[in-house]
């Protein structure tokens, strides 16, 4: 196997695969995790109950069961509901169960941001007679996001690599490409430590990325 052989391709167009698949998952789990957080401290007491036992159930279960439960599920679930056979491919699967255990932590990390604003923000927001909707979003919400953002940036990387679980239901991301390509090779440990070096690049990266966006938010704040 070459450097530029039609295998590498193959590779980066797995990789490719690999970073959309978090992309789309960060966003769903983004929200999500915005929504139970919110739940967990200003929701009605059955809300709150139901975001904490979401929480409790995903986090308590394997991640690669999550994901066949969503594969398989899914299916079966959108089959009955409709009377034909609905087919749910590897890449919206895997995005949707990885934005749902993207959100069951970030959940805790955005709960805690909003704790950590300080009271006197929001008795200001209350004296201003904002809503409590507009006080949220607009002066909560940006000071629980700098505040989580250290956390939040350590989900994402965990979540960029949680795209190799993804592979076993048949999705050619980076890890399943290259299985494919040490079978056609018989080079498995020359393949597998170039996905292994492709999967240290992206990390770096976004971590340099992440990193940014914490300097960028704490600008002014000591």
């Amino acid at each position: 196997m070459t450097l530029f052989s039609g295998y590498t391709y193959q590779l980066f167009a797995g990789a490719l695969v690999s970073l959309s698949v978090a992309f789309f998952a960060l966003i769903f789990g983004s929200v999500l995790g915005l929504g139970l957080g919110a739940a967990k401290i200003y929701g009605p007491r059955p809300l709150r109950y139901i975001a904490e036992a979401y929480t409790a159930v995903v986090r308590g279960v394997p991640d690669l069961i999550v994901i066949y439960l969503i594969y398989f599920g899914s299916t079966v679930a959108l089959t009955k509901l409709t009377g034909a056979y609905v087919d749910i491919n590897g890449f919206t699967a895997g995005v949707f169960a990885l934005g749902l255990i993207f959100g069951a932590y970030a959940s805790d990390i955005i709960r805690a941001g909003i704790q950590q604003v300080a009271r006197g923000q929001k008795e200001a927001a209350d004296a201003l007679g904002l809503s409590k909707r507009i006080a949220f979003f607009h002066v909560i919400l940006p000071q629980a996001w700098r505040l989580a953002l250290p956390g939040f940036s350590n989900l994402t990387i965990i979540l960029l690599k949680q795209t190799s679980l993804i592979s076993v239901i048949g999705l050619e991301e980076l890890l399943r490409a290259s299985a494919v390509v040490s079978g056609s090779t018989r080079e498995p440990f020359y393949v597998y430590a170039i996905a292994a070096f492709m999967y240290l690049v992206m990390t770096t990266i976004a971590t340099v990325l992440l990193r940014w966006a914490q300097s960028r938010a704490n600008r002014g704040f000591a």
